[in-house]
């Protein structure tokens, strides 16, 4: 019975805030508990915001063999956007590069199935940092973006339906399922054996509050750049296995003088580095499902695609708590399918 079910989620990042919102409006009764609050110190407000599916596929292998679970995902963010208050930017993303780089990208777009259109540099839109000669773009337009500052909307919108946020834990004896939607935590595993395959990706990201920009999203060879609440962000590193959550300024000063490459201009600006932690599984997809520990769905393990694919999750997690089909996607994303 879904009224007055009784569902605590531990984990206010996107992904939990997402389950929150779809268990609420089906009537449970949910609390959302993370140690972390306030939300600025998780990793899904240190981020880009990213809804990307074709981007993803094209410069990330991990990603590329699910191309057809990203674009479901990204396909449900319009209806997710609406339903929530969200802004969601549709201006789309540019994969910046030379002639050889675009060429190979416009060769695996057309391996996907996917068009693009070709800007020259001349027709490259107005960015603060400027970029290297000789740089062209392809137009990717249903590669979209939201920004990170949605997390406070989400959770405004949760609290409006009823949910319950607590920085204490939850009390197992008081609820009837617990959704864990935490990040990489060395603890966490007394929560749900399947959490064991987790790896810890840090990642620094650079802001430029003084400056102001409003462009599409430009993915560029080894950085990228984006418009958000706190000025153009430049992204992001991916620090396998490192889990602690400080900034690290060797790594943040190396990043921007990688990402100067791309932008030349960063060089003389001052910027601000944030860093946050992620949690991906082996095959680089989250785990979405039910756990063997009794009572216990997990949603986490999304590496960098956590924005991308939280109304996917939220929905799918909400069917399992409720007993419903979670839906096509389910056996490519069941926690247990790490097991020996």
């Amino acid at each position: 019975m879904t009224q007055g079910l009784r569902v605590a989620i531990v984990g206010e990042g996107v992904f939990g805030l997402a389950c929150a919102l779809e268990l609420a409006k089906s009537g449970a009764q949910v609390s959302v508990h993370d140690p972390k609050r306030p939300l600025e110190q998780n990793a899904s407000r240190v981020a880009a915001g990213m809804i990307a599916p074709v981007s993803e596929a094209l410069t990330d292998e991990s990603a590329r063999p699910h191309v057809d679970l990203l674009l479901a995902a990204g396909a449900l963010w319009p209806a997710f956007a609406a339903e929530n208050g969200l802004d969601l930017d549709r201006t789309g993303t540019l994969l910046l590069g030379d002639e050889a780089r675009l060429a190979g990208l416009e060769t695996a777009l057309s391996a996907l199935g996917r068009s693009s259109h070709r800007l020259g540099p001349s027709e490259l839109p107005d960015f603060p940092l400027g970029f290297a000669a000789g740089l062209g773009a392809l137009a990717i337009a249903e590669d979209w973006r939201i920004d990170s500052s949605a997390l406070l909307s989400m959770a405004v919108v949760a609290e409006d339906l009823g949910v319950v946020f607590n920085t204490a834990p939850p009390d197992l004896q008081t609820i009837d399922r617990l959704v864990v939607a935490t990040g990489w935590s060395p603890s966490s595993v007394k929560l749900a054996p399947e959490l064991k395959v987790l790896s810890p990706i840090k990642g620094h990201i650079l802001s430029l509050p003084y400056l102001d920009y409003t462009g599409p999203a430009l993915r560029g060879p080894g950085a990228y750049a984006v418009p958000s609440d706190l000025g153009p962000l430049i992204g992001a590193t991916m620090e396998v296995g490192r889990g602690e959550g400080t900034v690290d300024a060797a790594v943040a000063r190396d990043f921007a003088a990688r990402a100067a490459a791309v932008f030349p201009r960063l060089a003389d600006r001052p910027w601000i580095a944030a860093a946050g932690v992620r949690a991906a599984t082996p095959d680089g997809l989250p785990m979405v499902g039910e756990s063997a520990a009794d009572g216990v769905i997990l949603a986490t393990g999304a590496r960098r695609n956590g924005w991308l694919l939280a109304p996917m999750v939220g929905r799918m997690v909400a069917d399992v708590v409720l007993g419903h089909d979670p839906g096509p996607w389910a056996k490519r994303l069941d926690p247990r399918r790490f097991d020996a």
